[in-house]
């Protein structure tokens, strides 16, 4: 059975109980993993993720889970960073949003993509 790749709707959202101010969610993942879609070898990364909530939260428990299945998909860098912005942004709408895929040297190419969306 092939990997389901990942979708918001695997995002779990709460309802935000303070809507009257706002704030910062700092989410860090430091044993992120996909495949190489060219070599099919592992790629490890630390992703973090910074966001200014509206009416939603992404509830941690799903959002663990919703990385997990990175694992086995084949996936370039610059997407994979910008699908989990995608689809963040899909399930939670947050005022604004930023993300940084923050990849280890493989090959002696280290790369870091960035992307944000604000409202």
């Amino acid at each position: 059975m092939a990997a389901r790749e990942p979708s918001h709707e695997d995002l779990e959202v709460v309802k935000n109980q303070y809507l009257d101010r706002d704030y910062v969610v700092k989410i860090s993942i430091p044993e992120f993993s996909c495949v190489c879609p060219r070599t099919g070898l592992p790629d490890f990364a630390t992703i973090k993720i910074q966001y200014s909530p509206d009416r939603g939260i992404v509830e941690l428990k799903s959002f663990k889970l919703y990385i997990v299945k990175f694992r086995n998909i084949g996936i370039f860098h610059e997407h994979v960073t910008n699908k989990i912005l995608d689809d963040f942004v899909a399930a939670a709408k947050p005022k604004k949003i930023n993300i940084v895929g923050n990849f280890h040297p493989r090959g002696g190419i280290k790369t870091s993509v960035e992307a944000s969306w604000e409202k």
